[in-house]
């Protein structure tokens, strides 16, 4: 009886830590926007890696490495972001460049989660033809910037959803200025 209240005691216990073991899940982001514009323009305007200056919340985009699109992992941008004090910074990296499909991936390989509260974040940026009109898609994945159980509320799965979605939308509704936004 003493084995079997043992064994049974070590595989609850197992079990609990198990689950509180758990860490956060993946979470995924889409916004898009459709615009008054070709798909050629709009990819003119955003489809270079190495300028972010249509995003109103970059101050400048520094880039490193070769540069080379034919070589994505050698490309890295450093983004600089407008800020009330300091120089924040996201260091992304080049994954996948298609200009054929008008479309481009990359991913983040350092920021500090008080600038943008995120981890193992990767996104794509395309632009699809829609009948003459662009559509620009930007999409991502990634995980909350606190990595274990009950994370602050800076850092929580809400924090980084809102984070992301607002460098997005910034983004999309400075492109909807730009080119007007297509019914």
């Amino acid at each position: 009886m003493n084995r079997f209240l043992a064994i049974t005691l070590g595989a609850t216990m197992a079990l609990a830590s198990a689950a509180q073991a758990h860490g956060p899940v993946r979470l995924k982001l889409e916004l898009d926007q459709k615009l008054n514009a070709s798909p050629d323009e709009v990819w003119a305007a955003i489809g270079k890696f190495e300028d972010m200056s249509w995003h109103p919340g970059i101050a400048k985009t520094e880039l490193k490495g070769d540069g080379s699109v034919d070589q994505p992992e050698k490309s890295e941008r450093v983004l600089h972001l407008k800020a009330d004090a300091g120089d924040p910074t996201i260091t992304e990296i080049l994954s996948k460049w298609q200009p054929d499909k008008r479309c481009y991936a990359y991913r983040i390989e350092n920021v500090d989660v008080a600038v943008l509260p995120v981890t193992n974040y990767a996104s794509t940026l395309c632009v699809k033809d829609e009948g003459g009109k662009a559509t620009v898609t930007w999409r991502a994945g990634f995980y909350r910037g606190f990595p274990n159980n009950n994370p602050p509320p800076d850092q929580n799965d809400d924090a980084a959803l809102k984070a992301v979605g607002g460098i997005y939308q910034a983004g999309l509704d400075a492109l909807a200025e730009r080119f007007g936004k297509a019914e």
